[in-house]
């Protein structure tokens, strides 16, 4: 059995524009064999979501959810390319589960690029500090593995699916563009509750 490197999935990723997890499990079931993983994620519709991320998503909806008897409350908005789609119940299902999962997990940002550079520097500064003494190349592991959890947590795109924790939000989207045949985008979400 080959051994599964990050870089090999990051390889993978580049290629495909398909999630780590997908990724990581098709270079597993290929044995480390990139082309072969590459030949599976496209039998399971991933890879050509990648290909559609280039379209334009003009329609959409604009989903709200309300929960805890009116304390918590969110609004999203995920365009898709055609009305169509827009009005399909799986679509309207999974904008209504990305409202759910906001409401539950408070994400503060969208993706990761939304995170300002003096906040990450911050974070940054603050993990580095909790490591000093160790040897250098570990530092920065550990710091970057600290920053990656920071996304994790705060991060809509990259938290964990709260309906299943081995799917972050970003594959979840993937795979409902390889389901749907559209390009789907999260653009916004605004989360509201009580007292906050």
């Amino acid at each position: 059995m080959a051994e599964i490197t990050a870089e090999l999935v990051n390889n993978l990723r580049k290629k495909t524009n398909a999630g780590m997890m997908d990724c990581k499990k098709a270079l597993t079931e290929a044995q480390g064999n990139i082309e072969e993983a590459e030949t599976i994620l496209r039998k399971k519709g991933i890879a050509k979501a990648a290909g559609k991320a280039d379209r334009e998503a003009k329609e959409g909806i604009i989903s709200s959810y309300i929960h805890m008897a009116g304390r918590v409350g969110v609004l999203i908005e995920v365009n898709c390319e055609t009305d169509f789609v827009a009005k399909n119940e799986n679509f309207q299902t999974f904008v209504k589960d990305l409202t759910l999962h906001i409401a539950a997990a408070n994400p503060s940002y969208l993706q990761r690029e939304d995170v300002p550079e003096s906040l990450l520097e911050k974070e940054r500064e603050i993990a580095a500090d909790q490591v000093k003494g160790k040897p250098a190349n570990v530092v920065d592991k550990i710091v970057e593995g600290k920053i990656n959890k920071y996304f994790a947590d705060n991060c809509l795109l990259e938290q964990p699916f709260i309906k299943d924790d081995k799917v972050v939000i970003r594959d979840l989207v993937k795979s409902k563009i390889a389901e749907l045949g559209e390009n789907i985008v999260v653009r916004r979400f605004t989360r509201y509750a009580v007292g906050g």
